[in-house]
């Protein structure tokens, strides 16, 4: 017997013609919502449906749009750091992270399908308004936090193509996603989506035409994919993890199903046909992300790796060939550095503001691969935007229960996040910011920042996907599935506390300083704790039951 239906009470109406509310019809008739039919049973009730591309295509697209914060500029600088400061031994790091990262987005999609409701929503129907609060309140910082990395971003893309000042780039950035979002509205869900696609397929080209231009070393790439880190990767491989799996994520996943798609959830059949093809969607969305960020990654790992300078004693360092002197930043007595393919250079910092540049050099002053990457950075910049701010806009609506207008909520984030990128704009054309690593180091902190909220959001999401009665009795994940998740959330919470010890011991912190971060560190495992009392409880009964 199929999957039933969750429990009455969590049961929306259908997008049947009886059932459909007029709001819902007037959403199909616009095309903001997709109904997703339910395929014929074969003759042979024993079969199952085969799979069928047209039905498939009316599932996907949640996923496409979900991906694109797997490709933002964060995600972008990640990789080139990852490759420039670490070489290729953070791919299998790279694999691992999109491997987690589709299952917590194959749970979020589930949540939403089964429920017809977002993670949002159960976190302010499940949780008590203090901790509903203390939730939606990190989410937003998570999701301005993005929104600054991808209105930096594309304003260094605009400064790469056309040679305008950053500040100008993040201003042109923060108004020109009103334009791409009024398409959605005047045209409906299937528009923005088939947009996103066409952003990543240009993102695709751009970043393999460079893959294609640097050539890297078939056998090297390979033997990245054998875990090992070094000392000096350890903090890079934490960025990965917070650039890759974003939490603003986890929460738009659910949100674009339960909004943006309607399926017959009384109908098992449906649920189970939708289970299949969202998680499709999702599977192949994310492999295409996983090759784009490779790319990047592997590009640069070959033409700027240097282990000399990547035990700078100030940080760790990229072989910069296009540099014509050694960086502030470098701290060796020996600036000097050989790449792997045997050109010279120096030991710099290398970021998205120079990448293009760097590649130039590296190919011999090719500005058709300068070009391709500004392009590609772009891309990522200007679609993610989009995706960040209808994340923010669930997000608000779920925990608070409130209909934000979307121009009214990207005005509110835009401004929020305009400022602290305007600040980092600023400060990188004056002569303290002139390096790359000004732009750089925001980076990585911001993307430290998504690790360190990520649980906040993952945990939320394993404790709704594992409550029967939310999810109904065939729908919540088994015990393996709960047991793998659950060892993904402790290994994320480890690999944090490394971080913050690692960053204290880097700043040369004295006793209050260490104090204060082990307090923090406290408070950061209580506030998760309440997130999962249930799970707690169960878990302290079984060890202190005789």
């Amino acid at each position: 017997m199929g999957p039933s239906a969750p429990h009455e009470p969590l049961l929306m109406p259908t997008a049947t013609a009886s059932t459909a509310s007029s709001g819902d019809e007037e959403d199909i008739a616009r095309g903001r919502v997709v109904v997703c039919p339910v395929d014929a049973l074969p003759s042979d009730e024993k079969r199952q449906a085969k799979f069928s591309m047209r039905t498939f295509f009316r599932y996907a697209g949640p996923g496409w749009l979900m991906s694109l914060a797997y490709l933002d500029p964060g995600n972008l600088e990640a990789d080139l750091q990852s490759g420039v400061y670490t070489g290729f031994q953070l791919s299998w790091v790279m694999l691992l992270a999109h491997a987690v990262g589709l299952l917590l987005q194959c749970l979020s999609a589930r949540l939403g399908f089964v429920t017809g409701k977002s993670l949002a929503q159960h976190c302010r129907e499940g949780y008590g308004p203090r901790t509903g609060t203390i939730l939606w309140i990190l989410t937003e910082i998570a999701i301005i936090g993005s929104d600054i990395q991808e209105v930096l971003g594309s304003a260094v893309a605009f400064r790469l193509l056309f040679g305008i000042p950053l500040w100008m780039g993040c201003v042109i950035t923060a108004a020109d996603t009103f334009t791409f979002l009024a398409a959605q509205y005047l045209h409906g869900t299937r528009v923005l989506e088939g947009f996103v696609v066409s952003v990543i397929m240009i993102m695709c080209a751009c970043f393999f035409a460079n893959l294609d231009i640097v050539k890297p070393e078939p056998i090297s790439v390979a033997l990245g994919f054998i875990p090992s880190v070094a000392s000096y990767a350890v903090v890079q491989m934490v960025g990965v993890v917070g650039a890759v799996i974003m939490p603003h994520n986890i929460y738009l996943h659910s949100a674009l199903i339960s909004s943006t798609r309607r399926i017959d959830r009384r109908n098992p059949r449906a649920l189970e046909q939708a289970n299949v093809y969202f998680s499709l969607d999702a599977a192949v969305a994310l492999v295409v992300s996983f090759f784009i960020n490779t790319a990047i990654m592997t590009s640069f790992a070959q033409g700027f790796f240097s282990p000399h300078c990547a035990t700078n004693p100030s940080g760790t360092l990229g072989c910069n060939t296009a540099a014509i002197e050694p960086a502030g930043e470098c701290a060796l007595e020996d600036c000097n550095c050989v790449n792997s393919m045997g050109q010279q250079g120096f030991c710099t910092a290398i970021g998205l503001s120079n990448g293009g540049s760097a590649l130039a050099s590296l190919v011999g002053s090719s500005e058709f691969a300068a070009t391709l990457f500004a392009i590609g950075v772009l891309a990522a910049g200007q679609a993610s935007t989009m995706t960040g701010s209808l994340a923010g806009q669930y997000v608000m609506e779920g925990f608070l229960g409130l209909h934000i207008p979307l121009w009214l909520r990207l005005l509110v984030t835009r401004s929020i996040a305009l400022v602290p990128a305007l600040v980092v704009a600023v400060w990188q054309s004056t002569a303290a910011g002139e390096s790359a690593a000004s732009l750089s180091a925001v980076n990585d902190w911001l993307n430290i920042l998504q690790s360190i909220q990520l649980p906040f959001a993952l945990l939320p999401l394993l404790h709704f996907v594992g409550d029967a009665k939310v999810m109904g009795h065939d729908w919540v994940i088994g015990s393996r599935l709960k047991s793998v998740c659950w060892a993904c959330a402790l290994a994320l919470i480890v690999i944090n506390a490394y971080l913050l010890h690692s960053q204290l011991a880097n700043l040369k912190a004295g006793p209050f300083m260490f104090a204060l971060g082990v307090a923090a560190f406290g408070g950061y495992l209580v506030l998760m704790g309440t997130a999962v009392r249930s799970e707690l409880k169960a878990f302290l009964r079984c060890i202190w039951s005789p």
